[in-house]
């Protein structure tokens, strides 16, 4: 029997790459996508054409996907076919000439480093030790750069002797240190003495930093997400503004805009191509030329 090239892709990218179980649940849709758009099982994907891979990529621009979405989904095609190839599966890569995503990348959506604080001000609305923990969750998030997938399910123990860094470990297993200033172990102390609060009577050997009764045994990014909407209403910042991954483009932007070097950013936001880091740099600038078209005395001269 024919081996199903879709299970045999994905299981490489498991076992070879270390590919994350998002990454790769994201890769299987979407080829189960190509798949349902040109009505053929997994086996069939090996002999479609390069006019049926376009097809499927003009239905996706008509969708109006965002280009992010757009784009892993040319990589996950593009690379299955790669990979057909390569096994012998297949003998021609039809997917060899899909062009680019026609859509432009767009800014990370950024906030300012006075919004942050009004968002860590804004936790104290909530109940004491929810506030406390809401400003935990902040100050490490924007001290570290963390994604909110690592913040989350860090363990207890990483922060029992107030270390100055963490170790984090990131996409496809690759670990890296990420720091903490001042505020954020300030913050996480006086968290801890809270902390057992967030247990249930069964619960005391729950090993996660920000435990919960949930499943997980985690806060879900789901839970931040509203916990910071909350927090970002409580401020007057719009809430469409704010989110987990938001802070993360604060540190980063935040950093450069300081003068740091771009690599130190790439490596601390753990960043496998720093062309994916250098979008920030182009962040910094727009929020530096707009600082000075509103507040230097000649502005209005230098536009003219």
């Amino acid at each position: 029997m024919p081996r199903d090239p879709v299970s045999t892709f994905l299981q490489m990218l498991s076992v070879e790459r270390n590919a994350s179980p998002r990454t790769l649940e994201a890769y299987g849709q979407d080829l189960l996508d190509l798949q349902t758009h040109a009505q053929v099982a997994p086996q069939g994907l090996l002999s479609l054409s390069e006019t049926h891979i376009a097809a499927f990529f003009e239905h996706l621009d008509a969708r109006g996907l965002a280009s992010s979405t757009l784009q892993r989904k040319r990589s996950a095609v593009r690379q299955f076919y790669r990979f057909c190839v390569l096994e012998g599966l297949s003998e021609t890569d039809p997917s060899r000439k899909i062009a680019a995503a026609k859509k432009g990348k767009p800014l990370p959506k950024i906030l300012s480093r006075a919004e942050v604080e009004a968002l860590i001000t804004a936790a104290d609305a909530k109940d004491a030790h929810q506030a406390i923990r809401l400003q935990c969750l902040i100050e490490m998030a924007y001290a570290s750069g963390m994604r909110i997938s690592e913040l989350v399910s860090l363990r207890l123990d990483s922060v029992q002797k107030d270390p100055a860094f963490l170790i984090v470990k990131g996409k496809g297993g690759v670990e890296r240190l990420v720091p903490l200033n001042p505020a954020a172990r300030a913050a996480i102390a006086e968290y801890l003495d809270i902390r057992p609060l967030f247990l249930g009577a069964k619960d005391k050997a729950n090993p996660y930093l920000f435990c919960s009764r949930g499943a997980d045994g985690y806060l879900t990014r789901r839970r931040v997400g509203q916990l910071l909407d909350e927090a970002a209403l409580e401020a007057g910042i719009d809430p469409a503004r704010v989110s987990p991954h938001v802070l993360r483009h604060a540190f980063a932007t935040h950093l450069l805009e300081g003068g740091a070097d771009l690599r130190v950013v790439q490596t601390l936001l753990g960043h496998a191509d720093i062309s994916t880091t250098q979008v920030y740099t182009h962040v910094a600038t727009e929020r530096l030329k707009a600082v000075v078209e509103t507040h230097h005395p000649l502005a209005r001269g230098l536009k003219s």
